[in-house]
């Protein structure tokens, strides 16, 4: 039987589309959902084979758990959750290091703001604020080893660094009014570091001191030179990483030019796997339709790096029935993933709309 010419480019058309709805497929099923947890040693391991049996059941993949650093703590959780086919990643507080017994014991280590002033004993905002100096070896290699022992442990995805940065400049406008504050520019309280080291190393490189100028907030090259100490802190720890053969995975402010503004972060520019921007829409005041806009905003950024953009969620912020919307918005702005904070906040009706999304294309 012959066929006619307009037969065949039907069949070619069909063909041609079954093959694309593959791989539109293929990509969907690609797109990873996480979620952030910290770990409790007096937990019982029959509660936590629970909690990740039901996150499982419920549409996660990966978890990103905070043991505070513990190795040990982290090589026992990572085997109970790949037991229930969970990706594990250990989220450490990198820059931020409240409480760290041997950070304490060297309070030269500590960040210092422009009114000389120390985070060793006098904590911005909150009394966890104690942020250490990305400048100083000392402190940087302390942060280093953090990262490297986490890198050791077996079954690991990533070491995830969190505030990996410097301390707010600016808080998100809608947390102000807790605080009691109006910022309108660069505070000296919350401009960091003008330790002796970053001094000294800056004015060495641009034969120029911050403390003598009448605006050092202002000054581009001092703002660069801060964000080059981050950038750098970040690139050792990838080839630290990658040594053990993981991935370095970071949660970031929502996009690149409002995180380098807010706390001295442009993680575009890092050498990194992946981010996860914290795309909390109720902490800036704006609606959920931002999370789409910010998620945008750094995939674009992202554009000629191989990092990859998963978009990061407040869930006590949005209601069960809007849920399908977060996760909507960012697939259709080009994340390859989701990230939840927290497990605790995640409802059984939170976990069934994510389940639901999984199989609705």
């Amino acid at each position: 039987m012959r066929i006619s010419i307009l037969s065949k480019v039907l069949i070619l058309m069909v063909i041609l589309f079954s093959g694309f709805e593959s791989v539109a497929q293929q990509l969907d099923s690609e797109f990873k959902y996480w979620t952030w947890m910290h770990y409790d040693q007096d937990k019982k391991d029959n509660k936590y084979v629970k909690l990740f049996k039901k996150l499982k059941e419920g549409g996660i993949d990966a978890v990103l758990v905070n043991t505070d650093g513990n190795v040990e703590a982290m090589q026992h959780i990572t085997g109970l959750a790949l037991k229930e086919n969970l990706e594990v990643h250990a989220w450490i507080m990198a820059m931020n290091r409240p409480g760290d017994e041997l950070a304490l014991q060297h309070p030269e280590w500590y960040a210092v703001n422009r009114e000389g002033k120390s985070c060793f004993d006098t904590r911005p905002y909150v009394d966890y604020y104690q942020w250490l100096c990305p400048t100083r070896e000392a402190s940087r290699n302390h942060v280093l080893s953090l990262v490297e022992g986490l890198s050791t442990v077996e079954g690991l995805s990533s070491v995830h660094l969190d505030y990996i940065r410097y301390c707010d400049i600016f808080l998100p406008i809608g947390l102000l009014p807790h605080y009691n504050l109006e910022q309108n520019t660069e505070l000296p309280e919350f401009d960091f570091c003008y330790c002796d080291v970053c001094i000294a190393t800056f004015e060495k490189m641009h034969h120029k001191n911050p403390l003598e100028m009448e605006h050092p907030e202002l000054d581009v090259e001092w703002r660069q030179f801060r964000l080059n100490q981050i950038k750098a802190v970040v690139d050792d720890a990838y080839e630290v990483v990658h040594k053990h053969n993981k991935d370095l995975t970071a949660a970031v402010f929502p996009y690149p030019e409002m995180a380098g503004r807010m706390v001295r972060q442009r993680w575009d520019k890092w050498h990194i796997d992946e981010v996860l921007p914290m795309i909390y829409h109720n902490f800036y005041n704006e609606e959920l339709d931002w999370v789409g806009w910010a998620t945008q905003q750094g995939v674009n950024d992202l554009e000629n790096t191989s990092t990859k953009l998963n978009t990061g969620v407040y869930v006590p912020s949005i209601e069960p029935a809007k849920m399908a919307e977060a996760i909507k918005l960012a697939k259709e702005n080009g994340a390859k993933g989701i990230a939840f904070f927290d497990a605790n906040a995640l409802t059984d009706e939170h976990l069934e709309v994510i389940k639901s999304s999984k199989t609705d294309r």
